[in-house]
């Protein structure tokens, strides 16, 4: 039973892994584009009334990107969750290419807390 729940979750967090590798590359290749765009307008001498309409859709497709990036964030804190919840807490699971934050720093949004001193 363990061995199954163990691969399953490898298998999800392999699927994790890729979604959020996907939406950070569409997020820089979109920035990309965006950046590019007026730069190569204004070399090219073209008034800035010019790819106007395409700038603005591609700073709405970064803003999508943001979101789907938010909410693929959110999907890894609540299968880390899950995680605890099968009984696979201390097992590292997949190989995210950094350290992962703690359950506790992830929920405060990676903010250390500590204790003050009573007023």
């Amino acid at each position: 039973m363990l061995k199954q729940r163990r691969l399953a979750a490898e298998q999800i967090a392999g699927a994790l892994f890729e979604a959020e590798s996907a939406i950070d590359a569409a997020l820089a290749k979109t920035a990309a584009l965006t950046g590019v765009m007026p730069a190569l307008r204004q070399q090219a001498g073209a008034s800035a009334l010019i790819g106007q309409d395409a700038v603005e859709r591609a700073s709405q497709a970064i803003m999508a990107l943001a979101e789907a990036r938010r909410a693929i964030v959110e999907t890894h804190k609540e299968l880390s969750v899950a995680q605890h919840q099968v009984g696979l807490g201390a097992v590292m699971v997949g190989d995210p290419g950094g350290e992962k934050p703690t359950v506790a720093a992830a929920a405060t949004g990676g903010r250390r807390l500590r204790e003050v001193a009573a007023a």
